[in-house]
């Protein structure tokens, strides 16, 4: 066993330690962190799988869903520079781009009439506060902030538009996230990891001070404390040991726990691209995600909504069916995965089909899960309205011809 992978591991536990830890989490307890250490690194695959599955089974039943979306790349300018990122530029480079409220409606247009629901606006982290030609480009626009111009795109789009959005952009202040609660059906930010070790010199947060984890904990209390369907999740396979992944999907439940506004969790696995620094960095292989999506599935228990984008799988992606996921995530047909170029989302029909043969039920989704469409706490009117316009008497999304008819 890589222990470059795993840290230092505990002396082996006897098959009976590694199956009590298992009951306990097939029969719906939570398990704490040695039981989840314990499973990570001694309990077989197929037996988490088959644990992961049935805790699944307790609260989501059979359904996958799935959330039809237009993925809105508001700037891709952005002051961190993380070693395994592609979407990120400095101005000057190709692609470097700040979307005027002309190309943002636009953009979304073509969105709603492909039967979209969910508009999902992805931007680099304050730019502003080291680039001239961002403070230049907000300036014209009327702002200062580019978390600022971003609720107003936001407004902009559900207004016009009717579709719901969905911001990830990064550290939010508690004043951003007010804002932003006043269009957004919900908001997003990816934990990636709770080390700080991760930020030393030579690995992949060395260069991006907004991948603090202390600042990303923080975004995500002030978003429970406000009340707002929250989407978060960890990266693997960046340089992390599996302690340090169990730590900090342990970091996301007590969050959960305490605010109850973390509506899912992604796991999302290292893609090696040939221009970025870690382009020699080797990626998880499919058993190590396969093991890690069922080790969340165990921690998170069966309430959560649990995630794997199915186009960083590749042709495997069927297989994280068998990991206790009940959600792909969002799926576009008019843009691409701008954070992963080289990944093509699988064609919503192929996904159904796959979906489907192996025993689900393929039911699409809105930018806000089921269980939050009727907490009206969670939803201020603009969106309360839409919301209503769009989900059915269970919280998915209404049919085709129901949703086109806005």
């Amino acid at each position: 066993m890589d222990t470059r992978l795993y840290g230092t591991l505990p002396p082996l536990a006897s098959n009976t330690h590694v199956e009590n830890a298992l009951t306990l989490a097939r029969t719906g307890h939570a398990i704490d962190r040695s039981a989840a250490l314990l499973l990570a690194e001694q309990a077989s695959l197929q037996d988490l799988l088959r644990a992961a599955t049935s805790v699944r089974a307790c609260e989501k039943g059979t359904v996958v869903t799935y959330s039809r979306k237009v993925f809105i790349p508001l700037t891709t300018l952005c002051r961190d520079y993380c070693g395994y990122c592609t979407f990120r530029k400095d101005p000057g480079q190709p692609g470097a781009h700040f979307m005027t409220p002309e190309e943002v409606l636009a953009l979304a247009e073509r969105g709603r009439r492909a039967g979209c629901k969910e508009a999902l606006f992805s931007l680099g982290d304050q730019p502003e506060r080291i680039f001239p030609e961002a403070r230049e480009f907000l300036r014209k626009q009327g702002f200062s902030r580019t978390l600022d111009y971003l609720a107003a795109m936001c407004e902009l789009v559900l207004e016009k538009t009717g579709l719901l959005p969905h911001s990830n952009p990064g550290v939010m202040d508690r004043a951003a996230l007010v804002r932003l609660k006043d269009s957004n059906a919900s908001v997003g930010l990816m934990l990636e990891n709770v080390s700080p070790r991760l930020m030393r010199d030579g690995l992949p947060h060395a260069n991006a001070p907004d991948k603090v984890p202390a600042l990303r904990l923080r975004t995500i209390e002030e978003a429970g404390k406000l009340s707002m369907a929250f989407t978060t999740g960890i990266l693997i396979g960046i340089g992390e040991t599996m302690e340090e992944r169990v730590d900090s999907l342990f970091a996301i439940r007590t969050l959960h726990e305490k605010y109850g506004h973390i509506q899912e969790v992604i796991i999302q696995n290292f893609r090696s691209k040939p221009d970025i620094p870690m382009a020699a960095h080797p990626e998880p292989s499919l058993g190590d995600m396969l093991r890690t999506v069922a080790v969340a599935r165990l921690i998170l228990g069966p309430q959560m909504n649990v995630q794997a984008p199915p186009n960083l799988s590749y042709d495997d992606f069927p297989r994280l069916l068998e990991t206790g996921i009940n959600d792909w995530g969002g799926i576009s047909p008019v843009t691409r995965d701008f954070i992963n170029p080289e990944a093509a989302w699988p064609q919503i029909v192929r996904l159904q089909f796959e979906t489907e043969s192996r025993g689900f039920a393929f039911r699409e989704r809105l930018a806000i899960y089921p269980e939050f469409v009727g907490r009206s706490e969670f939803l201020s009117s603009p969106v309360r309205d839409r919301v209503a316009r769009l989900a059915d008497k269970n919280g998915y999304a209404r049919s085709a011809g129901l949703a086109a008819a806005n």
